[in-house]
């Protein structure tokens, strides 16, 4: 078994390229992905997911562009899903 957790929407610097609310989805599938890639498996494995999302709102705006995104990088697996929406999260995009 393999428990892969603290996947976000930055890039392997550990940067954000963007805020866009799903492109940063697509980097934090593409950063699961990776994980699992390096440990010999791939999203068809994964049983379940939590997301901890600070906008339930843009989450819901963008569940059509979402679901072609999860498709396009996670392929036709459909994990257990859970959605929460918190007060913030850990990692903060920087304010310029």
């Amino acid at each position: 078994m393999l428990f892969v957790g603290g996947q976000i929407g930055w890039n392997v610097q550990q940067q954000f390229e963007t805020d866009d609310f799903v492109a940063q989805t697509r980097q934090t599938l593409k950063n699961i992905a990776a994980v699992l890639k390096a440990s010999g498996t791939g999203p068809e494995h994964m049983a379940r997911m939590t997301w901890y999302i600070a906008d339930r709102m843009k989450y819901n705006a963008g569940l059509k562009e979402i679901g072609l995104v999860c498709r396009e990088v996670m392929g036709k697996n459909f994990p257990a899903m859970t959605c929460v929406q918190v007060a913030t999260l850990v990692e903060e995009r920087p304010k310029n």
